[in-house]
């Protein structure tokens, strides 16, 4: 990497800007995960130093991602934590491994409707899951506040919302309020959003911590209890502070339950990361390109070292590039300032930060969730089309109702149906003639007619009424698949017969081996 003197210094404004708006995605996104915050200030850490170094993107940043939160939290639920670091490392190293295998272009395969509704489906799953926070829930009453579980009992989704507030916090109400109050105000107050150096996320942290301390002063009945703020471990020193790392199982390598979920964490890593990485690069200014298999090898490094040292998985995350975007970043130098400002923090200020409510990052969680999950996405895919709504809606159900690798592979395969069925519909061009003595037939057959199409040739062809007249026409066909040349050759001889019907083969080449076919040069296409 080229160090430029001229970038250093916005290199070095935006870097400050990403990890403003990092520090407490990190921490909510690790506490809505179910690992312990100083996971998430690991996972930022290494992805801005380690991530940025070795990326080839001008702009992208890594860091804990909101997308794998439901991934992570049931894996850490079904495994527990040692146990879940050892699937990190192996997702890093099935990373890495497509990114030598050059499979950088994989996210292109899966659909745009299916990738949606995903990101629609973990925006419900992360509002869900962070209800407990918002409201206080749960400490005092069960001790089980990391647990996520709204109840012991099960009274249904909407009765235990509803259920939960018998035991709410007010304070954590209020504080859960004024922070999505101020995060809403500066996504949408245009004096506030041309503040670009400080970001909303962090006004809302600040505000909760300096509401917390007027509680305390002035109405300790609402002042927050400490399980529900941020706890940092504080180290006194360098070799205490290395004590907090966390050593994957090395019995976890050997675990099948720990390859899937090493496998599933591996392969929406990488979706995220491609997806995020091509919209980096469509709002740098520059309009510089990355390598993506540049990206998943570095990802994968970086996974493997997260994991190994007691992390989350990482991908390039949109909120943080985005940010570093806006602020002006030149060079990839802006991510790995953030990293660095990020290890500062945590080495420095751990008080400060264990003053944090875990109300507000719940609130900055619920933002995010809204954001995913928004109704325009719904709007755009119904626009799209019933071909692209189905699929979308199936799959959010899906991931809500099941998890993540079920729903999305449901979604594929509704996907799937709709591009075989539209597939299967542009095999031909169907026409038909009424003649005073018959019904004369064409069937134009398109540029390339797959073994796929084989069933709606088939259905057409057994349709066709007796005593009338076909005409097939290859002129524009490229490829014909082997299947499909046999049931042509079947019905001239013997399913025709049977109906009485005159076939006329024009225009296949001779390759295609079809016996009494006319030829019409003028009408196929060249070469």
């Amino acid at each position: 990497m080229k160090i430029n003197n001229n970038n250093i210094k916005s290199d070095l404004l935006s870097g400050m800007v990403v990890f403003l708006v990092a520090l407490p995605l990190c921490l909510g996104i690790s506490v809505a995960s179910g690992a312990p915050p100083f996971a998430g200030i690991i996972t930022g850490v290494i992805g801005g130093i380690v991530v940025g170094g070795l990326s080839k993107s001008h702009v992208s940043v890594s860091g804990p991602a909101a997308g794998l939160i439901a991934i992570i939290l049931l894996a850490i639920t079904d495994l527990g934590y040692e146990t879940f670091l050892a699937a990190v490392v192996i997702a890093g190293l099935i990373q890495l491994t497509l990114g030598l295998a050059k499979a950088g272009g994989i996210s292109s395969y899966f659909p745009t409707s299916v990738i949606e509704g995903m990101l629609v489906a973990i925006g419900i799953i992360i509002i869900k899951k962070e209800l407990p926070h918002a409201i206080g829930y749960g400490t005092i009453n069960d001790g089980q506040f990391f647990s996520y579980e709204i109840i012991k009992e099960d009274y249904g989704f909407v009765t235990n919302i509803l259920h939960s507030f018998n035991f709410a916090h007010l304070g954590a109400i209020i504080v859960t309020a004024t922070s999505l109050f101020i995060i809403y105000a500066f996504n949408n107050i245009s004096a506030l959003k041309k503040i670009k150096a400080i970001p909303g996320a962090l006004v809302a942290v600040a505000s909760g911590i300096a509401l917390n301390e007027f509680f305390i002063t002035a109405f300790p009945s609402l002042a927050i209890p400490k399980e529900q703020l941020v706890m940092l471990p504080k180290a006194s020193s360098l070799n205490e502070f290395f004590t907090q790392f966390t050593l994957p199982s090395i019995s976890g390598f050997t675990n099948p339950s720990v390859w899937v979920v090493g496998i599933t964490i591996a392969i929406v890593a990488s979706i995220e990361t491609l997806l995020c990485l091509e919209a980096g690069d469509k709002m740098d200014p520059l309009k510089r390109f990355s390598s993506a298999n540049a990206e998943l090898r570095a990802q994968g490094i970086g996974n493997m070292l997260s994991g190994l040292i007691g992390g989350l998985p990482m991908t390039s995350v949109i909120v943080r590039t985005s940010a570093n975007v806006n602020a002006g970043a030149k060079t990839k130098l802006s991510a790995i300032f953030h990293g660095l400002f990020l290890l500062v923090a945590v080495l420095t200020i751990p008080s400060l930060l264990n003053k944090i409510p875990m109300a507000s990052l719940a609130a900055i969680l619920i933002m995010i969730g809204l954001k995913l999950a928004s109704l325009k996405t719904f709007r755009h895919l119904w626009d799209a089309g019933k071909q692209q709504f189905i699929p979308f809606v199936v799959t959010v159900v899906a991931v809500v109702f099941t998890d993540l690798l079920k729903g999305v592979g449901i979604g594929l395969a509704f996907s799937l149906y709709f591009i075989l069925r539209g597939n299967m519909k542009l095999a031909y061009f169907f026409n038909k003639e009424h003649h005073n003595d018959s019904e004369t037939t064409q069937i134009d057959l398109a540029q390339e007619v797959s073994f796929l199409n084989k069933a709606m040739i088939k259905h057409s062809l057994s349709n066709l009424p007796n005593n009338s007249k076909l005409i097939i026409n290859a002129a524009h066909t490229v490829y014909i698949d082997h299947d499909v040349l046999e049931l042509i050759r079947n019905f001239v001889d013997f399913g025709s017969k049977d109906k009485n019907i005159n076939v006329k083969l024009i225009n296949f080449r001779p390759a295609y081996k079809m016996e009494n076919t006319e030829y019409d040069y003028s009408k196929m296409k060249k070469g």
